[in-house]
C-alpha cells in the first residue's frame, strides 16, 4: 500500500473509519471512477476540481486488513489513486491526515470513537500538512445517528471549538454500492451546505449510484427505505422464486427470473412508469395477473410492507440514541 505523500490542491484524503462492506463497497466505486477520469480526455464538466484520491481505510483486525486489501488493492492506480488499510488503532493518525472522514462503525460506537483522546487536535485543520480545505468533513453513515449528535459529542466530548468544527454530515447509501446501484439520502442542513461542499458529496455518492438530498426528519424513514429495504426486496424476491420451483422451475432459473422480472419493473418505474399504472396495464380481465394479486391483496402484503418500512424507521431512530438489542423490546 502506498505511504503518505504531498498532494496537490486539487487532491483530498479521505478516511474510512470502520471501514467493513459498505465501505469497501464506497471506496470500489470511488476507485473504479477516478481510474475512468484518467483515462478520458478531460474531467466531465460536473467534476469538482479538488477529488479525494488518497485514501486511508482503518479496521479492527489484521484479518479485516487483509479483507479490505484483497477487495481494493486491484482497483488502486500509480499516479491516479492511493490506498493504505490500518488497524483502528491508527484513527488518530488517519483523522489528522484527512480532509474527509467517513464513520463506517457501529451506530453505538461513534462516541467512543470520536472521543478518543488526542482526537481534537486531529481533527484541526493545519495546512502545513497539507490539507486543502478548511474545514474537514465528517460523513456518517451510522444508522440513526443525527447531525446535532455528532455535533454535539465534538463540542462537548472532544472539545472542538465552534471555529474547528467540521462540517458534518449525515448520509444513507445501502449494500448495492457494490454493483454501483445505492440509492444514497443525505442530509440536509440548515444553514444549507456551502455549494462546493454538496457538489463533493453528490460527486462521491453518484460513484456508487443515484442520490437525494433530503430533511432530517426524514433520514430515519430513508434508512428503513432505502437500506433496509434492499433485504425487503430480497425476501419478496425469494419468496417469487420459492413460487417458481413449488410449480417445478429449477432453483437457478427460478431466482434468475425473479430477479430480472424485480430489475425489470424497477427499471419501468424509473422510466417514469407508476407503480399501479403498470400493474394495471399487466392485469388483463379475468387473467392469471390478477387472480395472483388478489390473493396477495387478501394475504395483507401491502400491509405487511409497508408496515415492515414504518418498523425499520422506529428501530432505526432507537439505534440512533445509542440503544442496544431494540428488536427483542419491540413486540
Amino acid at each position: 500500500m502506498a505511504a503518505p505523500q504531498v498532494k496537490s490542491s486539487s487532491e483530498l484524503t479521505m478516511a474510512v473509519l470502520g471501514c467493513g462492506t459498505m465501505g469497501i463497497a464506497i471506496l470500489s466505486g470511488i476507485l473504479s471512477s477516478l481510474t475512468s477520469l484518467a483515462s478520458s480526455p478531460c474531467d466531465p464538466p460536473t467534476s469538482p476540481p479538488a477529488l479525494p484520491r488518497h485514501f486511508i481505510a482503518t479496521v479492527r483486525s489484521s484479518s479485516s486488513i487483509a479483507k479490505v486489501e484483497s477487495a481494493l488493492s486491484g482497483l488502486v492506480k500509480p499516479n491516479v489513486s492511493t490506498l493504505r488499510v490500518l488497524q483502528s488503532t491508527s484513527n488518530l493518525s488517519a483523522v489528522a491526515e484527512a480532509d474527509i472522514i467517513l464513520l463506517g462503525c457501529k451506530p453505538y460506537m461513534v462516541s467512543g470513537l470520536l472521543s478518543a483522546g488526542g482526537m481534537k487536535e486531529a481533527l484541526t485543520v493545519n495546512h502545513k500538512e497539507g490539507h486543502a480545505r478548511k474545514q474537514k468533513i465528517i460523513i456518517s453513515i451510522c444508522a440513526g445517528v443525527t447531525v446535532p449528535q455528532l455535533e454535539q459529542i465534538l463540542r462537548e466530548d472532544v472539545g472542538v471549538s465552534a471555529d474547528d468544527l467540521p462540517i458534518v454530515v449525515r448520509a444513507m447509501p445501502n449494500t448495492a454500492s457494490k454493483i454501483r446501484e445505492s440509492m444514497t439520502v443525505i442530509n440536509t442542513v440548515e444553514p444549507p451546505l456551502p455549494d462546493s461542499v454538496t457538489e463533493l458529496l453528490t460527486w462521491i455518492f453518484e460513484q456508487i449510484g443515484e442520490v437525494a438530498f433530503l430533511p432530517p426528519s426524514l433520514m430515519d424513514a430513508c434508512t428503513s427505505l432505502c437500506a433496509s429495504g434492499t433485504a425487503f426486496f430480497a425476501l419478496m424476491m425469494e419468496a417469487a422464486a420459492d413460487g417458481g420451483v413449488a410449480m417445478g422451475i429449477p432453483r437457478a432459473e427460478a431466482t434468475k427470473m425473479a430477479a430480472q422480472t424485480m430489475r425489470g419493473a424497477a427499471g419501468l418505474v424509473l422510466d417514469g412508469e407508476h407503480p399501479a399504472i403498470l400493474r394495471e396495464k399487466v392485469s388483463t380481465p379475468g387473467g392469471c395477473t390478477i387472480g395472483g394479486l388478489l390473493v396477495l391483496e387478501d394475504e395483507g402484503v401491502r400491509g405487511a410492507v409497508a408496515k415492515a418500512v414504518r418498523e425499520a424507521t422506529v428501530v432505526a431512530s432507537l439505534l440512533g440514541s445509542g440503544q442496544k438489542n431494540v428488536n427483542g423490546t419491540r413486540h
